[in-house]
């Protein structure tokens, strides 16, 4: 069952808990002012648990859901540039109908989880898929041939054209 429909379930049993006591203990005759007082907050002493504990799933279930949307964004991503070799940036903003900053972000992300190797330019805003073994030896980069420079866990940047190699 989804969270969401699971915490809503438990925040509305938990409203009607609360409201039925309300009824009963206001519509009993006979019962005094404290006896009514003392039935709602016995009902109060049920629902609130019960309501916040559908609170509690709802929020889970949401920041499950936002990490679920940004593993399969950055599955997206791997899929699109390893099947095609080379992938604009932009056309992966698109795909993805994210932004330029939350796609970087998730290269970085899977660079220093060790699933992506490969390099990027972002002047040209192209990213380029290469497995380790194809990556040229040395610390020339694949883009204009100048130094590298280690630029970071993975990273090694190009201090000439700015490319990034990801190891």
């Amino acid at each position: 069952m989804n969270s969401k429909i699971l915490g809503l379930i438990f925040i509305v049993v938990g409203v009607l808990i609360f409201l039925i006591g309300v009824a009963v203990s206001l519509s009993a005759t006979g019962v005094t002012t404290g006896g009514a007082v003392l039935g709602m907050a016995l009902s109060a002493l049920v629902a609130v648990p019960v309501a916040v504990a559908g609170v509690v799933v709802l929020l889970r279930g949401r920041a499950d859901a936002g990490r679920l949307a940004n593993a399969a964004r950055q599955r997206k991503i791997l899929d699109m540039v390893k099947t095609r070799g080379s992938v604009d940036i932009g056309d992966l903003v698109i795909e993805l109908n994210s932004s330029t900053e939350q796609v970087k972000s998730d290269i970085y992300k899977l660079v220093g989880m060790g699933l992506f190797t490969g390099y990027v330019n972002w002047d040209k805003a192209m990213l380029y898929s290469k497995e380790a073994s194809q990556m040229k030896a040395g610390n020339t980069c694949p883009n204009c041939g100048g130094d590298m420079a280690l630029g970071g866990k993975g990273v090694i940047t190009c201090k000439y054209c700015g490319v990034e190699v990801f190891l």
